[in-house]
């Protein structure tokens, strides 16, 4: 396999490990005024990402520099046609993180539910505008011959861009519930189920409809294989929440993520970017890739750096790996 091929099949996974990662943190962000009856269930909630929160959105910085470095004409067309959206994306992480650290750091209620807003505002932005993102990415934007986005932001809130952006919405919100009844106990840990259901079934109609839109319109036969795979691992996850067995919902429900991440990126390939207006136009992993010399770098270093950090993550997860409860919040009030 040539090393561009390579490359952009390791970004692919690099944006899988981050919405599957980073996509339950934003699900539970987005999760506060559902399951956040008072102020000891809303700090249940976020305790249950506090302290890996941060470590999950560095798979963005990582992807995104992987992108500039292994495809710098991918990277400049999307990061310059997108500014807008993307623009919002970064300031929504920033008050999402700048409110995870402040909101406990004074008492009263209304500092609280100001921070409070925040986290749900922080989650559920960079959730729905990723989705509208890639899907702008996979139907094709105008480019013109220098390969730059002739379009304006609002070519970009097209119908199969929005139903992207709500099925990434709905998906990482689904995500996020099932990992609250994962990560707690006693009362929040059945509503989160009883909501997950609420919210899978939901979730299913959009994103089996988003799906069959991309295999239809722009899907090969291995799109079509991970489109229905991935339905598959959602309507498991659904029903093993039915069941109450969320260890395997959420393990299906990153399954789903990971294979609709997957249907994206087949659906692309092999260009990176299509132009909407001229083929020609278009940025493919040939004309878009770093030269053979730099892939080669990249590729011994990520060789030598990924099992690190893949070891380090799971060592992460299983040292925090107790489940959260009120009266644990409780205790450490007094």
């Amino acid at each position: 396999m040539e090393l561009n091929i390579l490359w952009f099949w390791i970004i692919a996974a690099m944006f899988i490990g981050y919405f599957v990662l980073d996509g339950f943190d934003f699900g539970v962000g987005m999760s506060l005024p559902f399951l956040g009856r008072d102020d000891t269930d809303r700090r249940v909630l976020i305790n249950t990402i506090g302290p890996v929160w941060d470590l999950n959105e560095t798979w963005v910085i990582v992807a995104g520099a992987s992108l500039f470095a292994a495809f710098p004409e991918w990277y400049a067309t999307m990061f310059s046609g997108f500014y807008l959206a993307l623009l919002l994306i970064l300031l929504a992480l920033i008050v999402r993180g700048v409110s995870f650290e402040y909101r406990h750091q004074r008492p009263e209620s209304e500092w609280k539910k100001w921070f409070d807003a925040m986290i749900v505002v922080g989650s559920a932005v960079p959730a729905l505008l990723w989705g509208v993102a890639f899907a702008n990415v996979v139907q094709g934007v105008p480019l013109d011959a220098g390969h730059n986005f002739s379009g304006s932001f609002f070519d970009l809130l097209n119908p199969y861009a929005l139903l992207g952006g709500l099925t990434t919405l709905l998906l990482f919100f689904t995500h996020g519930i099932v990992f609250v009844s994962l990560k707690t106990e006693g009362d929040i840990r059945e509503r989160a189920r009883k909501l997950a259901v609420q919210s899978g079934f939901v979730t299913i109609l959009v994103a089996a409809s988003f799906l069959l839109w991309t295999v239809l319109a722009f899907g090969s036969l291995f799109t079509a294989v991970f489109a229905a795979l991935a339905a598959v691992a959602l309507i498991g996850s659904f029903l093993f929440n039915l069941r109450g067995s969320e260890g395997w919902a959420f393990t299906l429900m990153a399954a789903t993520i990971g294979l609709a991440v997957l249907t994206l990126f087949s659906s692309l390939f092999p260009d990176v970017m299509p132009a909407s207006n001229d083929a020609a136009n278009s940025l493919t992993i040939a004309n878009a890739s770093s030269t053979p010399y730099t892939l080669q770098v990249m590729s011994w270093t990520a060789l030598i750096a990924a099992p690190v950090i893949f070891l380090y993550q799971g060592w992460t997860y299983w040292v925090l790996r107790k489940r959260v409860s009120r009266s644990t919040i409780e205790a450490a009030a007094h």
